[in-house]
């Protein structure tokens, strides 16, 4: 295996499903109203796993610059923390993630819209410039906006908003308002795992300066929120659900619900180390409410 392990390692497939919940909302959201497009369906996929690896890789950097990956840290030790990836190998990854975002995505609006120059492939390949920048820019660089207390701001916009409205828009070519609840329900529940993750770190984050949302607030008022954004996230799935197709079926989605009433006792009764295993917990539960959803 030699070095392709500490890669993987930083790859961080455990967030992977989180990462493809939205394009699985938003194309079966596109399929239910008849427009689902399979080609475009796993280009969407590609691309968007692409983006989530760069964007570890790029917190992995950002957080060893600026100190927080530290031997305080309560997570797992990252590949350049210990040594076993050097920064060029790694920015050198980093790069290589770069260009297979911009080749998916390419190809992924070409696909689409069968040319890179209308109107409509014009603004997705600008949306697909503004996720790459956001990847990098999460804890990499003087203004990263994961030391700033935004970060679940732009999880709820590129896991939520842009995730399914996206691919909804790929597929269909159209906007529906509707969709925006939906996707409202995944970025909700995506900035839970962040929430559940900045918990975890928080007492790291706060000597290292790092001021994400629980580190503002404190541990109890982020418990709080956590309980707000999984709500949040059903009742606006559940109100979708009433106005677009009321059918009982389509109220499967609530079947993930005794995981989630389970997930926020662990969380009311946890802190610190004992958060980590929830953020698995999560991350499958929320892709599960997508593909039921």
């Amino acid at each position: 295996m030699g070095k392709a392990k500490y890669y993987i390692a930083s790859f961080r497939l455990r967030t992977l499903p989180l990462s493809v919940a939205g394009i699985i909302s938003g194309s079966l959201l596109a399929r239910a109203d008849g427009y689902f497009h399979l080609p475009t369906f796993l280009l969407a996929l590609a691309t968007t796993l692409c983006l989530q690896i760069l964007s570890n890789l790029c917190n992995e950097l950002g957080d060893l610059q600026k100190g927080t990956d530290n031997a305080d840290r309560l997570g797992p030790i990252r590949s350049i923390q210990s040594g076993a990836l050097s920064l060029k190998e790694f920015k050198r990854a980093i790069l290589l993630f770069v260009l297979f975002s911009v080749g998916f995505g390419s190809v992924l609006v070409y696909t689409a819209f069968e040319s890179l120059l209308t109107r409509d492939g014009i603004i997705m390949l600008l949306l697909g410039a503004a996720a790459i920048a956001a990847a990098i820019k999460y804890t990499v660089g003087k203004g990263a906006y994961g030391y700033r207390g935004l970060g679940d701001l732009f999880v709820f916009l590129f896991f939520g908003l842009l995730s399914v409205m996206g691919a909804y828009f790929l597929m269909s070519h159209r906007v529906d308002a509707l969709v925006f609840l939906p996707a409202s329900s995944i970025g909700l529940l995506s900035m839970g795992v962040l929430n559940l993750n900045n918990m975890r770190d928080m007492e790291n984050d706060r000597r290292c300066g790092k001021r994400t949302i629980p580190v503002i607030i404190g541990i109890k008022r982020a418990k709080v929120y956590q309980f707000a954004l999984i709500i949040a996230a059903f009742v606006c799935m559940t109100i979708y659900t009433v106005f677009h197709d009321c059918r009982p079926e389509k109220f499967l989605f609530l079947l993930t619900l005794p995981i989630f009433v389970l997930h926020l006792k662990q969380v009311a009764q946890s802190k610190g180390r004992a958060l980590d295993a929830q953020l698995k917990v999560v991350s499958l539960s929320t892709l599960l409410f997508a593909l039921l959803g």
